[in-house]
């Protein structure tokens, strides 16, 4: 996974001749939705993958009204609905703004009719935060682009003994250098007394946080998302792999590939191997 990483940034960061920088444009469109306060923003990637194959099926098995994992299908449906609300725009002039966010991913069991075609898993992630726009130029084409802070809180909405929840405050720090966009997100999980705390190995598996590289050519958006990986010594990391294609007007095609631990928060120490296919109507640019 290290490999195809590097090799990713290899190629794509020589890309440097786009006509406008994608976070421009993607900042301009922004400022568009924002003349209403209550204006609803897209936030991270919004998409639909109704062919979704998982090769390591996980149910919260020690809850008995769940569906056991024999009973579960390894083809599903997953999408992802993400938003943000702006609440004040431009901060005393300046280029920050502060807003509230929330992101959303559910696993579905759609086609598994002989259990009631249940939701296996669903995540919810709430969060608020502020960002800085600005546009520092730094060395051999690369610049600053943007910054946020932000304290989020992830869970999976249920009780004991099968509640999945953390809390953090993290950064994302984004460089471009013509079509290719790199981002860096850490964090810091806040502490939680041992005996309350459900998941208190996460960071052994989520990492203290991931780096996003993208890149735009002609209208196709390339991603790939590592995580933990070099962290952990290549053994409790991630992968994830994203391509999005025109289909028609704002409808896009969606590939997915996702490689390692916690490709959700009932996996978050379960390695899987998932592959999905559908439509995304957002995308990160």
């Amino acid at each position: 996974m290290h490999l195809l990483f590097l090799i990713f940034v290899f190629v794509f960061s020589a890309a440097t001749l786009a006509k406008e920088s994608p976070v421009d444009e993607r900042m301009e469109q922004e400022k568009k939705l924002q003349k209403s306060r209550f204006s609803i923003i897209p936030h991270k990637p919004n998409y639909l993958l109704p062919f979704t194959f998982n090769n390591n099926i996980q149910s919260y098995e020690s809850y008995k009204d769940v569906v056991s994992s024999d009973e579960l299908q390894e083809f599903e449906i997953k999408f992802q609905i993400s938003f943000k609300i702006p609440v004040l725009v431009d901060i005393a002039d300046l280029p920050i703004s502060l807003y509230f966010g929330y992101t959303q991913v559910s696993f579905w069991q759609a086609y598994n009719s002989n259990n009631s075609s249940p939701f296996r898993e669903t995540n919810y992630e709430p969060e608020i935060f502020i960002q800085w726009l600005h546009n520092i130029e730094l060395v051999s084409d690369w610049r600053f682009k943007m910054a946020t802070l932000s304290v989020t809180h992830q869970s999976n909405g249920r009780s004991d003994p099968i509640s999945r929840s953390w809390n953090r405050i993290e950064s994302n720090l984004v460089f471009e250098n013509g079509d290719f966009t790199l981002a860096v997100n850490p964090w810091y999980r806040f502490k939680e007394d041992y005996e309350s705390d459900n998941n208190p190995d996460l960071l052994d598996y989520y990492g203290h946080g991931k780096i996003y590289a993208l890149y735009q050519m002609d209208e196709h958006n390339f991603s790939i998302t590592s995580r933990n990986n070099i962290e952990s010594g290549f053994s409790k990391g991630a992968l994830e792999i994203n391509w999005s294609f025109p289909i028609h007007g704002r409808i896009r095609g969606y590939f997915q590939i996702f490689s390692g631990y916690g490709n959700s928060l009932i996996e978050y120490n379960e390695y899987t191997n998932t592959i999905g296919l559908g439509i995304s109507l957002t995308d990160w640019l």
